[in-house]
């Protein structure tokens, strides 16, 4: 059930993005884009961006933490290229500012409904 809850989190967030970003937009059926696109987030974050992170791991240390958002940044955009090309939905990221912004909105929005929707055990 936490799956399914995270999984429309990262939904919301992303209509949040679409509505906040000019530079995101989407064409069609745009709930459909939403949840493949929050898909696709979940499984790049999930098996690429450890390995982008670990391979800048030096670049990380020298910015103190800011090429982090260069990574979060490039894994938003790399989503929704595969969101475009292999599942034909119309979720567009302009560039890469676009994807900054995008996913940075996409983190704070995802945390905030976190804290509020999901119950934490003691």
């Amino acid at each position: 059930m936490k799956l399914i809850l995270r999984w429309l989190i990262v939904a919301i967030s992303l209509y949040v993005a679409v509505l906040v970003v000019p530079g995101i937009s989407v064409e069609g059926d745009a709930w459909i884009a939403f949840s493949v696109m929050a898909l696709v987030l979940g499984l790049v974050n999930a098996v690429i961006r450890p390995v982008l992170k670990f391979l800048s791991c030096g670049f990380i240390a020298i910015t103190l933490g800011l090429f982090a958002l260069v990574i979060n940044a490039a894994t938003f955009l790399l989503a929704s290229a595969i969101s475009q090309n292999w599942f034909d939905v119309g979720f567009y990221v302009d560039g890469f500012w676009s994807a900054l912004l995008g996913s940075l909105i996409v983190s704070v929005v995802s945390v905030v409904l976190s804290q509020i929707l999901i119950e934490k055990k003691d």
